[in-house]
């Protein structure tokens, strides 16, 4: 065949050749992205302190995650910023599975209100599941006279802007419950923030606030020894550790609400193999009793769910506390 015609058959043919060749991964038998997933160590990142819910829920989750996943699962601690410092390493991270995100009613539902945030946590990340949620109680000095949610209500009423209340900092969840509390109830109480709940209890106790939200596992042990007097519970039912303590909505405020919560969200993009696989673990170390009752003796009480039910947890709180901050003029010096 003339070099020339043969050159001109090449170039006509190699378009029908190349069409009649298997697509790269078909012809390997290459796996979906994520399947191999998890190949090399997985991290944590626990936007908040050591020693918080967030850092202790992490722990355990990276200790029961371990054996399952077949790899190394290690926690890092980046704070900041009511938690923006970590949530924003999370998602700048890349989507693969090997960077997780413990996120809270505070870096998803409180902090877009209160920072100028380069990144948007909710189309940045996508929930995994639901890990546990927090509930608080309304605490009294002892001196305050008023036996119950009502009567505390009627006092803060004929007194506006004489009673005064602590919280562990501008934009914290129980900064964040008083106001909504002020709010509904229409009452006028002096904000005082504190550089974490810890010192504003010691205020409280010692008599110089009158009342303040804390977690129950915290405010517990001051109940008990009397060193303050618990009013209500911001669950919607009462609570398993103080059943004589009645909801909010149950004495005073119906209709109140308030629950911090804590769950597993990745970096939008991961592979839905990975998210699949992640909310699968998680759901059966949740079922675990030996690892409920870890929790539980930590305060927090478990709550699996759903991507699609903690996505819309998220929305729904979004939508609560944006409109708290905005209502009560709250912002972050």
């Amino acid at each position: 065949m003339p070099r020339l015609l043969r050159r001109s058959f090449l170039l006509t043919a190699l378009p029908f050749a190349a069409a009649a060749l298997p697509p790269p991964a078909a012809a390997q038998g290459q796996a979906a992205p994520g399947a191999d997933w998890p190949a090399r160590t997985v991290r944590i990142i626990a936007p908040f302190p050591p020693g918080g819910a967030a850092d202790l829920l992490s722990r355990v989750l990276a200790e029961e995650l371990t054996a399952p996943l077949r790899q190394s699962v290690v926690v890092e601690n980046r704070t900041g910023a009511g938690g923006s410092v970590g949530t924003e390493a999370a998602v700048r991270s890349a989507p693969d599975g090997y960077t997780l995100l413990m996120a809270s009613t505070g870096t998803h539902a409180i902090n877009p209100a209160l920072y100028q945030l380069s990144y948007d946590p909710v189309r940045d990340t996508t929930p995994v599941a639901l890990v546990a949620t927090v509930p608080s109680v309304l605490v009294v000095h002892p001196a305050v006279p008023a036996a119950n949610l009502a009567e505390l209500v009627a006092l803060a009423r004929s007194r506006p802007g004489q009673m005064s209340y602590g919280s562990g900092g501008t934009g914290s969840a129980q900064h964040l419950f008083m106001e909504l509390l002020k709010q509904m109830a229409g009452v006028d109480i002096q904000h005082i923030p504190y550089r974490g709940t810890g010192p504003s209890m010691v205020d409280t106790v010692g008599g110089r606030l009158q009342m303040m939200f804390d977690t129950i596992p915290t405010a517990l042990p001051h109940i008990r020894d009397g060193r303050v007097r618990a009013v209500a519970v911001t669950t919607a039912r009462r609570h398993s550790a103080l059943p004589d303590v009645p909801p909010a909505a149950e004495s005073g405020v119906p209709g109140y609400e308030g629950v911090g919560w804590y769950g597993v969200a990745v970096p939008t993009g991961t592979p839905p193999a990975v998210v699949a696989r992640l909310h699968r673990e998680l759901a059966a170390l949740l079922a675990r009793p030996e690892v409920r009752a870890k929790l539980t003796a930590q305060g927090v009480d478990p709550e699996p769910g759903t991507p699609a039910e903690f996505a819309a947890l998220i929305e729904r709180d979004r939508t609560r506390w944006s409109r708290v901050v905005r209502e009560g003029g709250i912002r972050v010096e």
